[in-house]
C-alpha cells in the first residue's frame, strides 16, 4: 500500500512558530488551521466519536500551545503537538472519570443501502462490542492503538508521540492485539 508522506519545510515551521511567539495574529491563526484537523481526529477517536469532547480537547491544546509556546524543537513539531494532544486527552478522560463512549468509532465497510436492516442491527451490535472492549483497554494500550490504526503512524512515529522506544509500542501493541482478541474470540466467525 502507498503512504503518502507530507513535506515540510522545517524552516518554514521556525519562521513560522517564532512569528506566534512575538504574538504575530495571522502566524497564530495558520498554525491553527494548518494543525486544528489532526488534533481533533486524535481527540475524536481517543474519545469513541464524542465531538463535543474532541472540540474542548482540541481547544485546551491551542490554548496551551498558543499561550506558552514552549516547544523546544528537539523534535518534530507535529510530534510534539501528538504528544500535547495526547496528553491532553488522558487529562481530560480522568477528569471526567467516566467510561468512553466508542459508539460511530468503526465505519461499516459495506455501503449502508445495501445492508438489510438485520444485518444494520448486526454490525452495529458487533461495532458497539468492539468499541467497548477497545474503550476498556488502559490508555498505555489504547493510545498506541488508536495511533496505529486510526492516524496510521508507524511504530517509530508513535515512539516519537509517547516518547518511548520502538519496543515498547510494539510490546504495548502487541499486548494490545492479545487483550482485543481474548475478549473478542466468540466473534471471530461473525466479523
Amino acid at each position: 500500500m502507498e503512504r503518502l508522506v507530507l513535506v515540510t519545510d522545517n524552516r518554514s515551521e521556525t519562521d513560522l512558530l517564532s512569528q506566534c511567539r512575538s504574538g504575530n495574529g495571522e502566524a497564530m491563526h495558520r498554525l491553527y488551521v494548518e494543525n486544528q484537523r489532526r488534533v481533533y481526529s486524535i481527540a475524536l477517536n481517543f474519545f469513541g466519536g464524542d465531538q463535543d469532547r474532541a472540540s474542548d480537547v482540541t481547544q485546551q491544546v491551542f490554548l496551551k500551545l498558543l499561550k506558552k509556546m514552549d516547544f523546544r524543537g528537539e523534535s518534530e513539531f507535529t510530534t510534539w503537538l501528538y504528544r500535547l494532544t495526547v496528553n491532553q486527552c488522558i487529562d481530560e478522560a480522568r477528569k471526567s472519570k467516566r467510561f468512553l463512549n466508542f459508539e460511530d468509532w468503526f465505519t461499516i465497510a459495506e455501503p449502508v443501502t445495501r445492508m438489510s436492516l438485520n444485518e444494520k442491527l448486526q454490525a452495529r451490535e458487533i461495532s458497539a462490542e468492539v468499541q467497548a472492549v477497545v474503550a476498556s483497554l488502559k490508555p498505555k494500550y489504547r493510545v498506541p492503538i488508536l495511533l496505529k490504526y486510526v492516524e496510521g503512524m508507524s511504530y517509530q512515529e508513535i515512539a516519537r508521540v509517547l516518547q518511548c522506544s520502538v519496543g515498547t509500542i510494539s510490546s504495548r501493541l502487541n499486548r494490545g492485539h492479545k487483550l482485543l482478541a481474548g475478549k473478542l474470540e466468540h466473534l471471530r466467525n461473525e466479523i
